[in-house]
């Protein structure tokens, strides 16, 4: 499977002011993201998953190391244009990146100032809008939206740019269940039905149960990674950097603490329901 992303042994340092010492993100942080897949980035404040993110969009550079996106180095400035073409970044609040008083002509922002044709743009905006279920809101004003539905117009804006991954910056942590739900499904569905890599950074441990793979960030550093039941599984691990597990998993555990040979690995609420059933009538 072609790879989407390489990260090799990452060094960056926030700079200090005058009288102060600079803040050391990555000392030597490694990884790789491959293509199709739908990758979740967990941690708690600070830890370092928004820098990270940055530099996968070649926003930030790496002061040592260096970070490849589809095979182009991020160091080089030639690259800039062709790596931000093909990484799309999506930030928590929609209100930053919607640029213009109606929809449409939002989502065709970025295409425009790609110098697509206007016959490609026209097709790329509404291809867009229906993949985020937002078309019929072609013609309205984004600050009549809601916040999920402003969220799905940003998500539309870096569909139309055609992306191979986009990067989403805990884009539900202002948004209400509803809206969570919403935007959650269209990027599973971006994920599974257009092929586009995901990377989503996330504080709302459910987010990340149908994802392909989880990572848990720590100080700079990946301390865990797998398949998100293998991750979950790690109760322990979890609480000491600082997260939460989905509540499924958080029943379980204390049902196990309590003397109840449990597994941990049922994620769902329908899985969760049937393994108590089968635990009752075993």
């Amino acid at each position: 499977m072609e790879q989407a992303i390489a990260v090799k042994n990452l060094q960056y340092e926030y700079a200090g002011n005058e009288e102060g010492e600079g803040h050391l993100v990555f000392k030597d942080l490694s990884l790789s993201i491959e293509q199709g897949s739908f990758v979740v980035l967990l941690g708690h404040n600070g830890c370092g998953k928004s820098t990270l993110a940055r530099h996968l969009n070649a926003i930030l550079l790496p002061a040592g190391g260096s970070v490849q996106v589809y095979g182009l180095d991020t160091a080089d400035e030639e690259n800039t244009l062709a790596i931000r073409q093909m990484v799309g970044m999506v930030f928590q609040n929609p209100d930053n990146q919607i640029v213009s008083n109606v929809v449409e002509e939002d989502v065709a922002f970025a295409p425009e100032n790609l110098g697509i044709p206007t016959e490609e743009i026209r097709t790329r905006v509404d291809e867009a809008l229906k993949t985020v279920g937002m078309y019929e809101y072609r013609e309205h004003a984004p600050h009549l939206l809601s916040g999920g539905q402003k969220q799905r117009v940003a998500i539309a804006g870096v569909i139309a740019m055609k992306p191979k991954c986009i990067i989403l910056d805990e884009p539900t942590a202002m948004l209400d269940p509803i809206g969570r739900k919403d935007v959650l499904a269209t990027i599973e569905r971006l994920n599974k039905e257009e092929g586009i890599t995901v990377l989503l950074i996330t504080h709302h441990m459910e987010e990340a149960i149908h994802a392909d793979r989880v990572l848990v960030m720590k100080e700079g550093s990946i301390v865990c990674d797998g398949t998100p039941r293998e991750v979950f599984r790690q109760v322990e691990l979890l609480m000491n950097v600082g997260l939460a597990v989905p509540e499924t998993t958080q029943l379980l555990y204390e049902l196990k603490r309590a003397g109840c040979e449990l597994p941990l690995d049922a994620l769902s609420v329908e899985e969760c329901a049937e393994l108590l059933k089968n635990a009752v009538t075993a």
